[in-house]
């Protein structure tokens, strides 16, 4: 059985994707960047209040998703960005479609190749992290860092995944790279940028018409304020700043985000899987 497991085009797929990732080094340069990322913001992140202490879990957290928030996607988008137009554009695509492998095969084969890449970049990165909060932090619980950081690491591998499926989308129906990099800038600078200020900013401004219902569709509307809520949450961070405590005060338990965050992998999915199925070459 494991035999046939491991020979399945599915996993040969995946399996050349992460061997890809580790020959050019990407999952090297990302590892590095995320871990840059999270031990800055967790041990320097007070060093412009004009001292040096680690923070509350609370705004630990809170300081971490709101920072990974724009590099966990832009990572996402620069690792799928070409799953198909490069592809296509070398003819390997081609050639790949004249084994005897479904079109399915091959999207959940890159699927699962790029998500083991980000698992494994987060992994490292932000478990290190929380290694050694463990072991110099002596205010933190073991126990709550622990759960704190396994949420914070799965809830950042379902944003990654969903942006991985948002570039195959753009992907699939670009006619070159270059024009798939641009429109995956451009969903990431509406989605990350322009949708998250505006929702920050109306927040803040208390405006009469925002009530907690409407919140709750707006954040499910995104999934990157979608996966900033996850993590407010999971840590009650209702006292980390107005507009993030409004985020954390949503009526939305962290089960059915995690509901929403999958409703969205989900339709993503479908949509990919039906343009790559409906695809001329």
């Amino acid at each position: 059985m494991n035999s046939i497991q491991l020979t399945s085009p599915v996993w040969v797929i995946a399996s050349k994707e992460l061997r890809d990732s580790l020959r050019n080094r990407w999952i090297l340069f990302m590892g590095c960047i995320f871990m840059m990322l999270s031990l800055s913001v967790t041990f320097a992140g007070s060093a412009v209040t004009g001292e040096l202490a680690l923070p509350p879990l609370a705004n630990l957290m809170s300081s971490l998703s709101t920072t990974a928030v724009f590099i966990i996607p832009l990572a996402a988008i620069l690792l799928s960005y070409d799953s198909f137009v490069g592809e296509q554009e070398a003819g390997t695509l081609l050639l790949l479609l004249s084994y005897p492998v479904s079109r399915s095969q091959i999207l959940m084969g890159k699927l699962l190749g790029h998500c083991l890449v980000m698992f494994i970049t987060t992994s490292c990165a932000f478990g290190l992290t929380a290694i050694l909060l463990i072991m110099l932090g002596e205010q933190y619980a073991t126990d709550e860092v622990v759960s704190v950081f396994m949420q914070f690491i799965i809830s950042s591998n379902l944003l990654a995944l969903t942006f991985i499926l948002l570039g195959y989308i753009v992907s699939i129906r670009a006619t070159e790279k270059a024009k798939a990099v641009a429109g995956l800038l451009f969903v990431w600078f509406l989605l990350v940028l322009i949708y998250d200020l505006l929702l920050l900013t109306v927040l803040v401004s208390d405006v009469a018409f925002m009530d907690k219902p409407l919140l709750n569709i707006l954040i499910a509307l995104n999934p990157t304020d979608l996966y900033r809520a996850m993590n407010l949450v999971a840590v009650d961070a209702k006292g980390t700043g107005a507009a993030l405590s409004m985020i954390a005060d949503i009526d939305l338990s962290l089960s059915v985000m995690y509901l929403l965050m999958l409703g969205w992998i989900s339709s993503l999915l479908f949509i990919s899987q039906k343009l790559f199925s409906g695809k001329p070459l």
